[in-house]
């Protein structure tokens, strides 16, 4: 299971906006084969956080596994 809050802690330093954290996840899921993703936390209040993040990072990781 790929974990939000684990991501953070292992790129945290690297990932500076909301858009990176997207394909960090996406990167890591395909690397990982992970079926599963878990929202755990909430993310930093990068810039560019949309209002609607949660969904966003779902759908990030589901278009990594077409």
């Amino acid at each position: 299971m790929l974990v939000l809050s684990e991501i953070l802690l292992r790129s945290g330093d690297e990932i500076l906006t909301f858009a990176v954290l997207k394909q960090t996840i996406q990167a890591m899921a395909i690397a990982t084969g992970q079926l599963h993703f878990q929202i755990d936390i909430e993310p930093p209040a990068y810039h560019d956080r949309p209002e609607d993040w949660y969904e966003q990072l779902e759908q990030a990781f589901m278009e990594a596994g077409r």
